[in-house]
């Protein structure tokens, strides 16, 4: 039986992965995907769960939209113990981004309105939270990106919506490479997709470039835990852009080294409020930090830590 060359490309992005530190694990099933959550939620939260603990847990994380699965993802997760005691449990360790469980697998099964096989899954803490669709080369990225639009109205919410969990797709067909975040289909656009950049803003479209910066473990935990954004008023996520996230960066190594100004240029239309919104969020968790002020198209944003409230 020939190998067809997308099936190249996918085998080849898992063993890169192997390499960056994932563990492959195999899910063929819901079932096998159950199993392996109740395993890598014990192991992160050094915790022995009874099947009556893990089904709560599993009751719990499972309604809502993909906004409201999302800030549960953020939040602790109460369940009742068999000794009737009251617990919590993380899913994913926001502070200590590295200091997750991190696999990788392929070829997964669900079966929704439609069954669909996904090409390849990374989960975190034994989520599926990135979801990356390939082609073969030479056809158009779109067709990846309507791809993935299938899957979310055929079987995304299948069984427990554990792929309801998702936070960020990749779509590539090896020589083109973008990301964007999990939305609502209706709040999900093309225009919405992003190659990603090193700090001289190259482009980095090849996947095997991509997956050693974007898809390392620790990078993409950072994304997830500190670089997607919960919007409040629309209720989707966003994730943050290249030239965003390296301003972000940039703007906080600037507080924690120097007592002196910083200045960031971007031009129309390329999202500074956002990055200025995402830099004063985290520079209000920091300690010593007591009042940030960012100009934006004229306005004032002026963000406070809770000391000065």
């Amino acid at each position: 039986m020939t190998i067809q060359p997308e099936q190249i490309l996918e085998n080849n992005l898992v063993a890169q992965l192997i390499q960056l530190g994932y563990e492959k694990v195999l899910i063929k099933n819901e079932t096998n995907l159950l199993s392996n959550l109740k395993a890598q939620l014990e192991k992160h939260n050094k915790v022995t769960l009874s099947d009556k603990d893990f089904k709560q847990i599993v009751n719990y994380i499972n309604k809502g939209t993909i906004f409201q699965r999302a800030k549960k993802l953020r939040d602790r997760v109460p369940y009742t113990n068999d000794k009737g005691e009251n617990k919590t449990i993380e899913l994913i360790n926001q502070l200590h981004w590295c200091k997750n469980e991190f696999q990788v697998t392929q070829q997964v099964t669900m079966e929704g309105k439609y069954k669909n096989r996904y090409d390849v899954t990374i989960l975190i803490n034994g989520l599926p939270l990135v979801q990356i669709e390939l082609k073969r080369r030479g056809l158009e990225l779109k067709e990846a990106f309507n791809q993935t639009n299938r899957y979310e109205r055929h079987s995304f919410g299948a069984g427990a919506g554990l792929f309801q969990f998702l936070q960020v797709f990749v779509i590539s067909n090896g020589v083109n490479t973008k990301y964007y975040a999990n939305s609502p289909i209706k709040a999900r656009s093309f225009e919405q997709t992003f190659y990603w950049s090193d700090t001289n803003n190259k482009l980095v479209p090849q996947l095997s470039k991509f997956t050693d910066i974007f898809l390392e473990p620790c990078h993409i935990s950072k994304m997830i835990t500190r670089y997607v954004v919960l919007n409040e008023g629309g209720k989707y996520l966003m994730v943050l852009r290249p030239y965003q996230y390296f301003a972000v960066e940039a703007i906080i190594e600037k507080v924690k080294n120097t007592t002196t100004n910083g200045f960031i240029w971007h031009t129309t239309g390329s999202g500074k409020t956002l990055t200025s919104f995402k830099a004063s969020q985290i520079l209000c968790q920091m300690p010593k930090v007591h009042k940030v002020v960012f100009v934006v198209d004229r306005k004032d944003l002026d963000y406070q830590t809770s000391e000065e409230f």
